[in-house]
């Protein structure tokens, strides 16, 4: 005799493991978008604030898709809080952004991997690609500072 698997509930897991995730990946976005701004005041040239503005902006647009993305699958708007606390010295802020989106980078393509919705996957595909692209400019700038 084989046991009974009931597929709504492992469907029903799998929806509210994509909802905590999206949960989590706008906090990660909120708290990026904060603490980007802050990073930004503490550049020391006028060209690299505005890169990493470029970059909040960024944030700011994966913010409103995954806002977006929580209301359709839930029928409530998210209440963003802040995940994590911003470094107050420019250095330790561009070391901690660049770890922070190369995590990123790898939870947004499981999130990516794991659903079968195609637009919901599409998002996160891109999200990673531009998360990795960040990780890379606040990695030149640290290794910039750090050779000066």
């Amino acid at each position: 005799m084989y046991p009974y698997i009931n597929p709504y509930n492992d469907q029903y897991r799998q929806q509210q493991k994509l909802i905590g995730d999206i949960e989590n990946a706008i906090n990660g976005e909120f708290s990026a978008v904060q603490c980007y701004a802050a990073l930004a005041a503490l550049a020391p040239t006028e060209a690299v604030s505005k890169q990493i503005l470029e970059i909040r902006d960024d944030e700011k647009k994966h913010l409103q898709q995954f806002m977006q993305i929580y209301s359709r699958l839930t029928g409530r708007q998210a209440q963003p809080s802040l995940s994590e606390s911003c470094p107050n010295h420019y250095i330790e802020g561009l070391e901690s952004a660049m770890q922070d989106e190369q995590h990123t980078v790898d939870f947004y393509l499981s999130i990516s991997d794991e659903t079968n919705n195609q637009y919901i996957k599409e998002i996160f595909r891109r999200a990673a690609a531009d998360e990795q692209q960040h990780a890379v400019w606040f990695l030149y700038y640290f290794t910039k500072q750090m050779t000066e």
